[in-house]
């Protein structure tokens, strides 16, 4: 499924480059023009850490904001050496949604087509990605921008966090933040959100399960990392069947869910490191994983699609 997923959003064809893992991702980017890239990325350890870096246009997701974010989740997704992604921004803003500049009737609607389409990319991207994706919020996220934490699998912000789907206020209806937002909190809660474009507060967002924690804003890089390294130190290839699985089976009625998720186990079982992780356990001692990528049934590219 995930393989699928990375496939259907063109990782062949991107001139990665591949280098020291410790050094930042933009080392070998392919170019995309004259100014700096909206995003930054550097990995060690396992965790790439995406930063949304256009705090003084409230990192808004330009077509090239969104470009650059997905060319950095695309990044050697397939290594063996990523084991979860964090993203995060720079700034007092997580991100304000799509750049209001690009969507007057100055530029075209097949302009306009592109940067929906894009913005619908990254965020299935994020879903069909084969390691977790960790959204750190540190502010506001608006409209796209609080998509893009609903998107991703796991969230964490400070206290000082508000989240809100504004479009409604200018005129412009928050549809596609509204798919991610009405996946995640009860449709109630997303659709006052998406009438009112009302704020609600980082407690409010925690409460109805659009974060996973909410913490205060000096320990949020350190709750943010102790989550990741915990991912990062488990089997990627059981980590990433896992998530696959979870997101397959959920609009499933239960019989079928549970016929996926019987068979998903089995495959487990047959994992490299699902035995070695058992015997581990009834041996009393750590499991050492292999981190093979070929063993992660779900991310085969021979999988039967």
């Amino acid at each position: 499924m995930a393989a699928l997923g990375l496939r259907a959003f063109g990782t062949k064809g991107l001139c990665w480059l591949r280098r020291n893992p410790w050094a930042p991702l933009s080392a070998g980017f392919c170019s995309r023009g004259p100014g700096p890239r909206p995003t930054s990325a550097r990995q060690r350890e396992g965790i790439r850490n995406i930063v949304l870096s256009d705090p003084k246009k409230r990192n808004a997701l330009s077509l090239a904001m969104l470009k650059s974010l997905q060319s950095d989740l695309l990044h050697e997704a397939e290594s063996k050496d990523l084991k979860v992604i964090i993203i995060s921004a720079e700034g007092p803003v997580f991100s304000s949604g799509h750049d209001l500049k690009e969507l007057t009737d100055e530029q075209s609607p097949d302009y306009h087509a592109e940067v929906f389409q894009t913005c619908s990319e990254v965020m299935m991207l994020i879903q069909n990605h084969p390691v977790p994706v960790i959204a750190m919020v540190n502010g506001l996220a608006t409209a796209a921008g609080c998509q893009l934490v609903a998107s991703c699998d796991i969230a964490v912000a400070s206290d000082k966090s508000s989240f809100a789907t504004p479009g409604v206020n200018i005129g412009l209806f928050c549809s596609t933040p509204a798919v991610a937002l009405g996946r995640t909190v009860p449709r109630k809660v997303a659709l006052e959100m998406l009438f009112t474009g009302e704020p609600i507060s980082a407690q409010e967002a925690l409460l109805h399960g659009l974060l996973s924690k909410v913490v205060p804003e000096e320990r949020l890089e350190e709750e943010t990392m102790r989550i990741a390294k915990k991912i990062a130190s488990l089997s990627r290839p059981v980590v990433s069947l896992g998530k696959a699985t979870f997101y397959k089976q959920l609009p499933q009625d239960l019989r079928t869910a549970y016929y996926l998720t019987s068979q998903t186990m089995v495959d487990n079982v047959a994992l490299r490191d699902g035995q070695e992780g058992i015997k581990a356990f009834i041996q009393k001692r750590k499991p050492i994983w292999s981190h093979d990528n070929a063993a992660a049934l779900g991310f085969s590219e021979n999988q039967n699609e």
